[in-house]
Parts: C-alpha cells; sequence; structure tokens
C-alpha cells in the first residue's frame, strides 16, 4: 500500500497514523459552528491544534449536517479565502487541506497555499472535480457518499454496505487514475447515506477497504452522530465515544484520523502505537 503523499513537494510518510484536525469556518456545523469563522479565531485554533500534535489542518465553510444551510460558491469563497490566506502567512510549514465539494474552489485554494483536496461528495457534486484534481497534481480525499446534496443522508439502501461502498470508491478511482491522479486517499464516509448500524459494520469491515482498494484510509469518526446517538447524549458529550471508535479505526487500518480534539487523539496514537511495538 501507499506509504506517502506528496504535499506540495514535500513527502509526507503514512508509517505512522496522521492526525488531521478540523478547522470549520462556519457558523453553522453540527458541532463547533461559529467558534472559528473569523481570521482571529480561526488562526488562534490552527495555532492550538499545530502545538498539540496535527499534521494537517483541514479548513471548511460549508457545513454538511442535515438541513444545513446551502451556501453559494462565492460565499464559500468569501469565507475561506481570508483564513486560508492567513493561516499561509502565520504558519508557512503547515499543510493544509480544503473541504470542499466545489472544483473551482478546490482549484483557487490549492494556488494559495492548501495542499490537499477533501471532497465529501467524492466527486459527485461537481463533474469538473476530478480533472481539476489531476490538473493540480495533489492529493485527493475521495469520499463515500449517493445522492445530492438534498437527498445524500436517505440513500442508505445496500445489499451489502462494505463491498457495496468499495466498489463505488474502486469506480471512482479507476477514474481517477485514468486521469494520472497519484495521491489517493479513501474515506468510507461515515454518516453519510449510511444507517447507524451500517457505520458500525464498515467501521468493522474498514480492513477490507485497505486490502481490496489499496489505497490509505481516513476515518472521520469524529462527535459523529453514530456515537452520540448510540450513547443517547449529545455531540458535545462524544469525545469518549470518539476516541474509542477511533481506536478501532487504527486497528482497522485507518492511516489518517479526522477529528476535532487533537490532544486527546495524540495520545491515542501513542497508546496504539506502544500496543504495535
Amino acid at each position: 500500500m501507499q506509504q506517502t503523499i506528496s504535499c506540495r513537494g514535500k513527502l509526507i510518510s503514512l508509517d505512522t497514523p496522521l492526525l488531521m484536525g478540523i478547522l470549520n469556518a462556519t457558523p453553522d456545523s453540527f458541532y463547533d459552528g461559529g467558534t472559528n469563522n473569523s481570521i482571529e479565531k480561526a488562526l488562534k485554533q490552527t495555532r492550538k491544534m499545530l502545538l498539540e500534535g496535527a499534521d494537517i489542518i483541514d479548513i471548511g465553510a460549508i457545513s454538511t449536517r442535515p438541513s444545513a444551510n446551502f451556501i453559494s460558491e462565492e460565499e464559500e469563497l468569501k469565507r475561506l479565502s481570508p483564513i486560508v490566506a492567513a493561516i499561509v502567512k502565520s504558519f508557512p510549514e503547515a499543510v493544509l487541506s480544503i473541504d470542499t465539494f466545489r472544483a473551482k474552489v478546490a482549484e483557487e485554494m490549492v494556488n494559495n497555499g492548501a495542499a490537499i483536496i477533501n471532497d465529501i461528495s467524492g466527486g459527485n457534486f461537481d463533474n469538473k472535480m476530478f480533472e481539476t484534481v489531476a490538473k493540480l497534481n495533489c492529493p485527493y480525499i475521495l469520499m463515500h457518499l449517493r445522492g445530492n446534496f438534498e437527498t445524500m443522508h436517505s440513500l442508505t439502501n445496500y445489499n451489502n454496505v462494505t463491498i457495496d461502498v468499495i466498489k463505488e470508491l474502486s469506480s471512482k478511482i479507476n477514474k481517477l487514475i485514468s486521469l494520472n491522479v497519484s495521491d489517493i486517499l479513501i474515506d468510507p464516509g461515515f454518516g453519510f447515506s449510511k444507517t447507524i448500524a451500517q457505520n458500525f459494520e464498515l467501521l468493522n469491515n474498514l480492513e477490507a477497504f485497505c486490502n481490496l482498494i489499496d489505497k490509505p484510509v481516513l476515518a472521520g469518526l469524529s462527535r459523529k452522530s453514530m456515537i452520540w446517538k448510540t450513547l443517547d447524549t449529545n455531540a458535545a458529550n462524544a469525545l469518549n465515544g470518539t476516541t474509542a471508535l477511533n481506536m478501532v479505526a487504527l486497528q482497522n487500518g485507518a492511516k489518517i484520523l479526522r477529528v476535532h480534539d487533537v490532544k486527546e487523539a495524540v495520545e491515542l496514537i501513542k497508546l496504539y502505537e506502544a500496543l504495535n511495538l
């Protein structure tokens, strides 16, 4: 399996699991909406996550929670551009990922210092995304999702969720490879187009993704509803559950954890490595 990704000419090893810290430049994200949507707040949170040990900062400007407000491309760029510019200036060595499903946004942000595109739609929402990623020659995180912005949370009818998700991701990987995109990471899409039971089934079978697709796997479990609904609590009280499931993800082959809470995830990885000496 691929053991490095190339980010703006810098090779990053995947031999040790990486941490992607979440920076939501939104007013309405499900957990931290409104807390980092100014330059000052975003810089403070970025500094905190980098000091705690984040390898990548994932910046997004659109909430994808159910019933979230859909914003225009212009508004997304208006939210992202000043924050990305400020982070690039203040932390020039930081590896930035852009959480977007729009090709134009992806292109502008990579041209202004970002290194990775994290597309929750897997190319579903913008038919120019794959060719744009190929032109940019940057790592691409391909997440599994069905449908569109309005229907994606209800399309949960699978014959076998693990096999079907692997097949659907593999088809898109083949398209990306045909465009000479080499650095592809996959995200099974926990919480998107899956029931709670299907999310847990995918997590249990995560090793199948590593073996059958042979691309590095990113696990985005942090504070999601599969955790807090199972525990009959809320996102604010889902850190313990997040840590538990992130350990399962690592043990089943995940190479990148996408998290809100970097310090706790760093401790988790240290314990995971101690278990695997």
